[in-house]
């Protein structure tokens, strides 16, 4: 059944008669392998990838790596609960880097929206050490899509 996880992994937008068809399994065992699936949450959510660009809305994404003091008993997981609850932050992951401990991407409006973010709620909580801020510039491919630009020939055509 990890063949049915691997098709919605791809595209979420496939039905279950399509999956079903895909898999050469019944359409009732797609719907309850589904089904347990969300219900045990190794289907966490399902979501739209957006090239905002393209629509012309103006976003800006960071990388921020985080150095962090462990807390006793609970390791790094209650600081980085706290970090990944503010709505700025998409996506925090533990590293094994030695340089810094959390890689915490967030977006915003605008650099200098998530520099006070930075400033203003990040670096402030208790048992950060240290952040270091990288701007993402251009997205080449992300979540396994790539984000190809259509490219226009702008120039005229001369005959002789």
């Amino acid at each position: 059944m990890e063949e049915i996880l691997e098709i919605l992994e791809e595209n979420s937008r496939y039905t279950d008669e399509q999956i079903a068809v895909m898999t050469g399994k019944s359409l009732e065992e797609v719907r309850a392998a589904i089904k347990e699936y969300e219900e045990k949450s190794v289907i966490a959510g399902y979501k739209t990838l957006i090239n905002w660009e393209n629509v012309g809305k103006e976003t800006v994404t960071a990388l921020i790596e985080v150095k962090i003091t462990p807390q006793r008993g609970v390791g790094f997981d209650s600081v980085a609960e706290r970090i990944y609850k503010f709505d700025h932050v998409k996506a925090c992951y533990l590293m094994s880097s030695g340089g810094f401990d959390l890689m915490v991407m967030v977006e915003g409006k605008s650099m200098k929206e998530i520099a006070s973010f930075v400033a203003e709620k990040l670096s402030c909580q208790e048992y950060v050490n240290g952040t270091a801020t990288h701007f993402v510039l251009k997205k080449y491919k992300e979540h396994g899509t790539i984000f190809k630009e259509e490219k226009t020939d702008d120039r005229e055509a001369i005959f002789i």
